[in-house]
């Protein structure tokens, strides 16, 4: 969502909220223009979500706090991603090909557990 986001110029909004115009503009036209920014990145947003996960965030109003509604559900503290990264090294160290698994589907498998590490901050 971010290059969405950087692609409409609205990543600032997602991060800090509004962002102040020029001097010379009239306080109505900043107003507006903020107000403006703020609900296109709110519905770019809630175009990305599925009826469950709207669930978490229709009562935000602003763009930024429903940032950090996703950021907290989704990205986890430090504490959950050690234990979820301890977890998919485990599993990485027992996984095996079955007798009956193409080379295909075992390659697979080995990409999207590294992918999963990779997400919660594993590096190789």
């Amino acid at each position: 969502m971010r290059v969405l986001f950087d692609y409409h110029e609205l990543w600032d909004v997602v991060e800090t909220g509004v962002s102040a115009l020029a001097n010379n503009v009239s306080e109505a036209q900043r107003v507006a223009n903020q107000k403006k920014k703020d609900k296109k990145t709110l519905y770019l947003i809630r175009q990305g979500m599925n009826d469950e996960t709207f669930e978490h965030i229709k009562g935000a109003t602003t763009a930024s706090e429903v940032w950090r509604i996703l950021s907290t559900n989704y990205k986890g503290d430090d504490k959950t991603k050690r234990v979820c990264l301890q977890t998919l090294r485990r599993q990485y160290e027992l996984l095996q090909m079955e007798t009956i698994e193409t080379i295909d589907v075992y390659i697979n498998k080995v990409l999207a557990l590294i992918n999963q590490m990779k997400t919660n901050g594993e590096t190789h």
